[in-house]
């Protein structure tokens, strides 16, 4: 059996590595990794594939950046070429990102089977670039694997057989679990007792410039209680130097975006995290870490509804009181949600397998 992995962003790398080693244990099969270029600074791509031990891509498709449109019309383009060369029996496509629905688009005029790892997620805004991926991707998919039940719903309302659904569990924490031990040695000697971590990369807030500069005053007001440490995605960073903020503060501590280990090790210490991110919130639920999700939706509601999460839209004032009643010891206690055990990406190649 000849499978073919598409690639192209940070979560990606981490939902691939333990599928990939899954994969590896079925009799007589090959794979082989493409990686689109989506994400392409060493930080945000080469660097994830040394510290997850995954080899290399065989096939680099060096996409880079672009409007939506354009990026996900050139992967289009050079996957195609792609899936012609080699003739898979199955695509593998991950995540949300415009890699997965290019990928989702070729695989289904060239009929060639699809599955979608992580399926079936939904936040419900379409004004959300990921939301339309999602969307697009499972109505494509021939195995759609969820990593949690609520997944499972909303592909059965919207009129997918539940032939295909397959609930596996959340390949991230697969990851996760294997990883968190040797993310112990990335711990930097100086890091405080008692921090904050926080990242924001999404467009609707960090291209709203008038929000980015009271968030960092917020910021720089909870530095006064508690230190923070922000590892500034490439795409923030170039909006607070367009709007003067030059990370000068004493109480805010700003860092280049941070590998998988060095992150996993600081989240698995943070007093709270205030992130933008989907996969953080996944993670701060297994950790036990309290999360403070800066927007109004989540396509992750079982981190709410189980886990520490907790939605605090992008009112500066409420984030500021949430942090405080973290620090007061009034943070959010929550479960780890059925089947975040370790063994999704197992569960995955046994229903490759009897695929077909």
């Amino acid at each position: 059996m000849r499978l073919i992995h598409i690639v192209g962003a940070r979560p990606n790398f981490m939902k691939l590595a333990p599928v990939q080693k899954a994969i590896a244990s079925i009799e007589k099969s090959e794979q082989i990794v493409v990686h689109t270029g989506q994400h392409y600074d060493v930080n945000m791509s080469d660097v994830f594939f040394q510290q997850l031990r995954v080899k290399p891509p065989e096939i680099n498709l060096q996409v880079g950046s672009g409007s939506h449109a354009k990026q996900t019309a050139e992967i289009m383009l050079r996957v195609e070429q792609v899936v012609l060369d080699h003739g898979p029996d199955m695509v593998l496509v991950y995540g949300d990102v415009n890699s997965t629905v290019a990928a989702a688009l070729v695989c289904a005029k060239l009929l060639v089977p699809l599955a979608h790892v992580e399926a079936g997620l939904r936040s419900r805004d379409r004004s959300m670039p990921e939301e339309i991926n999602r969307l697009m991707t499972d109505q494509l998919s021939d195995l759609l694997f969820t990593p949690s039940i609520d997944a499972n719903l909303n592909l059965e309302r919207e009129g997918i057989s539940k032939s295909r659904i397959h609930l596996v569990g959340n390949v991230m924490i697969d990851t996760l679990i294997t990883m968190l031990p040797a993310a112990q040695s990335f711990l930097p000697p100086d890091l405080p007792s008692h921090f904050a971590l926080v990242t924001l990369h999404r467009a609707s807030n960090v291209d709203d410039l008038e929000w980015l500069k009271r968030m960092v005053q917020v910021l720089e007001h909870i530095g006064k209680d508690l230190a923070v440490i922000f590892p500034v995605h490439p795409r923030t960073r170039q909006r607070m130097h367009d709007v003067g903020i030059n990370g000068t503060s004493s109480a805010l501590k700003l860092v280049d975006p941070l590998p998988y280990l060095p992150f996993l090790a600081l989240q698995q210490r943070a007093t709270v995290v205030v992130t933008d991110s989907g996969g953080i919130q996944e993670e701060t639920t297994f950790l036990g870490v309290p999360c403070l999700t800066v927007r109004e939706n989540t396509e992750r509601p079982i981190t709410v509804e189980m886990g520490t999460n907790k939605l605090v839209g992008r009112d500066p004032r409420r984030i500021l009181n949430e942090v405080q009643a973290v620090i007061n010891g009034r943070a959010k206690q929550g479960h780890i949600p059925p089947l975040w055990d370790g063994h999704s990406a197992e569960r995955i190649a046994e229903v490759i397998t009897q695929y077909g």
